[in-house]
């Protein structure tokens, strides 16, 4: 391997070294009380070494923010060969229930801290690059759904938005406990079957 090789593959395990130790910090400590230094000191290097690869707690942030995306879109692609839009949009909501209930802190990174945006604006970008790319999935899925003479009378854009946000709202719920707090009969699978009755809903539209 070249010396050049070398020392990219050697950035690339360090800064991994760093997004995973993090990661672990801000699910232990809370983001809040998490710092470079905890985040240094936790990996055996200097504070200096984590800023040569990211500007501040909130860079680290969206680099984790980015990896959710991405885990989140694999999921997805497991669903690009199901022909039928319809079939593949019920699945769709399936695939994010499951990620977000087996990745929690993954998902309240993803979707619930302001960090990785606040991090956007200070980069000036007014593209959520991540987000965009996973609704668009949302969005042509559901384009598809109309063209084949579902959910006549509706606007697409809104329509997505709503189905993303019913299904967004369940698992917000779920990880954050709340479903079990409302005296419900089975919360163990409420947001199995919440979701069930969701797509009875849909069927009729």
């Amino acid at each position: 391997m070249a010396v050049a090789d070398r020392k990219a593959k050697d950035k690339e395990a360090l800064k991994a070294l760093i997004l995973k130790a993090a990661k672990k910090l801000f699910v232990e400590k809370g983001v809040d009380q998490t710092t470079i230094r905890s985040i240094a000191t936790a990996i055996d290097y200097s504070v200096g070494t984590v800023y040569v690869y990211f500007k501040d707690k909130n860079a680290i942030l969206h680099a984790l923010h980015t990896q959710g995306f991405i885990h989140l879109s694999g999921h997805f692609k497991v669903l690009y060969n199901v022909s039928d839009p319809m079939e593949r949009l019920k699945a769709m909501g399936k695939v994010y229930i499951k990620f977000a209930i087996t990745n929690p802190d993954m998902y309240d990174l993803m979707f619930s801290l302001k960090a990785p945006m606040e991090f956007l604006d200070a980069i000036n970008q007014e593209e959520w690059n991540e987000g965009k790319g996973t609704f668009d999935v949302l969005r042509t899925t559901v384009k598809q759904c109309m063209d084949k003479g579902h959910f006549k009378g509706h606007q697409l854009e809104p329509l997505a938005f709503m189905i993303w946000g019913m299904v967004h709202g369940m698992c917000s719920l779920e990880i954050s406990k709340r479903s079990c707090g409302v005296n419900l009969g089975k919360p163990e699978t409420i947001v199995e079957e919440g979701y069930g009755e969701f797509l009875r809903i849909m069927d009729k539209l």
